[in-house]
């Protein structure tokens, strides 16, 4: 069984996070996505989030009806700052058998030489990078100093394996901003999480900060 991990804000999930999920998915032939939503992100420590609640439940709805998508409240459940080094040592523990594969964009990959434990997070799974066509995966000492806190040996043993996607410009950040200005944000996320953000009144403040219900 091949299992991807698919961590994140998800503040909120919008198109270009489940476009990642199946091109991952199809191209690393993947039986399970797991959407695992960061109680607090390492990045993001003074980053303000939606409610982690809201945050899972619009995945949630987002991946409804996907049945290899799966949505994980790990994380959330353990609190504090979320390290993808002992997500996967969870989840080793809970699917000893399974071969799991870390999905990440091609500029993650450029800063995991300064993850918690990097070699660790090698040897606990396979690096699936999601690239645009033609895109180099890391460049010069981006990638030495990857190769190094890796370990070379390991490194070469299990490079990352490239995924191709086709271009989505879209993030989070502008999902919220367009929230703070009333501008639409259709055709951005599903249209369930777009009423579930109207329901609730997420993002709505003229900063674009987080109205926490």
């Amino acid at each position: 069984m091949r299992v991807g991990l698919f961590g994140g804000s998800f503040d909120p999930v919008h198109y270009g996070h489940l476009l990642l999920a199946e091109c991952c998915r199809e191209a690393c032939r993947l039986h399970e996505v797991w959407f695992m939503p960061a109680a607090v992100p390492p990045h993001k420590q003074q980053h303000p989030l939606a409610d982690a609640k809201h945050r899972v439940e619009m995945l949630r709805l987002a991946t409804a009806g996907h049945p290899a998508f799966r949505v994980s409240t790990w994380e959330i459940e353990r609190g504090g700052i979320s390290y993808t080094v002992e997500t996967l040592q969870r989840m080793r523990q809970e699917l000893p058998e399974a071969e799991l594969y870390l999905l990440v964009g091609s500029d993650t990959l450029a800063d995991m030489a300064h993850w918690r434990e990097p070699a660790t997070i090698w040897r606990l799974a396979r690096i699936a990078v999601v690239c645009r066509s033609g895109q180099p995966l890391a460049a010069g000492a981006q990638w030495e100093e990857l190769r190094r806190q890796v370990g070379a040996d390991l490194f070469e043993q299990y490079p990352p394996q490239p995924v191709e996607m086709p271009l989505f410009q879209i993030s989070s950040s502008d999902i919220r901003r367009a929230v703070a200005c009333g501008r639409s944000i259709r055709y951005r996320t599903p249209r369930a999480v777009e009423l579930y953000i109207q329901q609730h009144g997420l993002y709505q403040t003229s900063s674009g900060d987080h109205r926490v219900t």
